[in-house]
């Protein structure tokens, strides 16, 4: 028999079945050495005009990519009530911890918000946000939107993804959807290890899921963060929530086949690449170097495609360690 999970202790300080506009916080209980009855304040802010769809907005979900917050702090600015025909919950950052930090991971408990679910309402504080967004913020959802980038440590193409599903008319829709965002490119995307994501949960739940890799390098650029504004404007008019029509952009479509796309360091060194993002590659032509910086005279250590393909993501920065990912690889459809 399944133990009855307890409510979460997340306080929600807005109404979600209000019309009109709020913005407020998500409150967590954390109890600390320089705060004993302290909180984590993560801010939110909803959009609610009648009884449309539910779209549900977020970003930094790791704490060092910024595209998805740069374009959601906006939304949440200036999206009115009258523009709407439903409801928009807007998350801008939500790993708050990691976010402030400026960090992949929340600088309290070390979680990696986006392997933390569907969470635990008796775990460490990242589990507690997963857990929330699992019980009480998709249940109420019907298209889901959640930005990343390559943060610190990767840097990518730009582009909208969604997962191959079981459910066929659950893909359609989420390709859909990625088809409207109108990044420069739009990926069937493969993950590494699904367990214990955002993603995985929305999907296995019905959403429509959107997901993207916006650049990286742990910054971004004026013209990624255009791309990460138009996109969620596009999503919510293609969801029939925000009014107006789809801003339409050409797109080209990358799949992610097999594990063949990825290439892991395995050594400790230098990385040198041998392309850039976006230039095409063939199976067996080096990709990048590694050199061993322990002594000069060394030969490099060299990584070659293991497929026809696009250059679609590279290590960030120039140090690599012994099973860092160095390269991802896409094949253009």
């Amino acid at each position: 028999m399944e133990m009855e999970l307890p409510p979460s202790p997340i306080f929600a300080t807005i109404d979600y079945d209000r019309e009109g506009k709020q913005h407020g916080f998500l409150r967590l209980p954390y109890s600390r050495d320089d705060s004993a009855w302290g909180s984590i304040l993560t801010p939110i802010t909803i959009v609610k005009d009648g009884d449309g769809p539910t779209a549900l907005l977020t970003g930094g979900n790791h704490g060092d990519e910024y595209e998805g917050p740069i374009a959601l702090f906006d939304l949440a600015r200036w999206l009115t009530p009258e523009a709407v025909s439903g409801r928009v919950i807007i998350v801008p950052a939500l790993n708050y911890p990691a976010f402030r930090a400026g960090t992949r991971t929340s600088p309290i408990d070390k979680g990696n918000l986006n392997r933390s679910f569907p969470g635990r309402p008796f775990g460490g504080p990242t589990e507690k946000i997963a857990d929330y967004v699992t019980r009480v913020l998709l249940p109420m959802a019907d298209v889901v939107l959640d930005f990343h980038s390559g943060g610190k440590t990767l840097d990518f193409l730009p582009f909208a993804a969604a997962h191959i599903l079981d459910n066929k008319a659950q893909e359609v829709a989420c390709f859909a959807a990625v088809r409207a965002f109108g990044a420069p490119y739009s990926v069937k995307m493969l993950e590494i290890d699904a367990v214990g994501m955002f993603d995985t949960t929305a999907e296995e739940m019905g959403k429509v899921f959107v997901t993207t890799e916006l650049g990286g390098g742990g910054s971004t650029t004026a013209r990624l963060a255009e791309i990460a504004k138009r996109g969620v404007r596009n999503v919510l008019c293609h969801a029939g929530i925000l009014k107006g029509e789809v801003e339409e952009r050409p797109t080209r479509w990358l799949d992610m086949p097999d594990d063949r796309c990825f290439t892991f360091s395995e050594i400790d060194g230098m990385i040198e690449p041998l392309i850039d993002l976006g230039d095409p590659v063939v199976k067996g032509q080096p990709i990048a170097r590694a050199w061993p910086i322990d002594r000069t005279g060394s030969e490099p250590y060299e990584f070659w495609a293991k497929m026809d393909g696009v250059l679609a993501a590279r290590h960030f920065p120039g140090l690599v360690k012994a099973g860092d990912c160095i390269a991802v690889l896409g094949v253009l459809d």
